[in-house]
């Protein structure tokens, strides 16, 4: 694999670092280029730095609890921007209460995120896991389109 972009942050009002940076390690050890966005990423500051960079994907977090409120409409951002093929990964503690995993993953899958992962999920799948989709996904050049 010819090492991938992604772009990995921690979305919204957020700023748990510390996850962020065992990713960023991960990733990086993993064969990704990583462009860390560190935390408080709005939406267009992640998808300005895919198209910067060409990246193949996006990983958001938050543990903050207010993910479902912070990614609401971020695939349709994407894809006004031109990212329609991006792959769009999301994890932590996404929502308020005690949830079943299920039910989040569901909300989010309709949200227009590929994938969802929780604190415990294994990292060494979920990178497997990038790898496939990003294969998987065709790629073609970023022509943005206006704001």
């Amino acid at each position: 694999m010819n090492a991938p972009t992604i772009v990995l942050g921690v979305i919204g009002a957020d700023c748990h670092s510390v996850g962020n940076k065992i990713l960023d390690a991960f990733f990086n050890e993993k064969g990704f280029r990583v462009v860390n966005l560190g935390v408080m990423v709005s939406q267009d500051e992640f998808i300005d730095a895919a198209i910067e960079t060409g990246a193949a994907a996006i990983l958001v977090s938050s543990l903050y609890g207010h993910g479902e409120i912070d990614c609401e409409g971020f695939r349709g951002r994407c894809v006004e921007r031109g990212l329609e093929q991006i792959v769009l990964y999301v994890g932590g503690n996404l929502v308020v209460g005690k949830t079943p995993h299920e039910a989040v993953a569901e909300k989010f899958s309709a949200m227009g995120f590929d994938r969802v992962f929780f604190p415990n999920d294994d990292l060494e799948k979920a990178a497997r896991l990038l790898e496939e989709d990003i294969r998987a996904r065709p790629r073609e050049p970023v022509t943005e389109r206006p704001a």
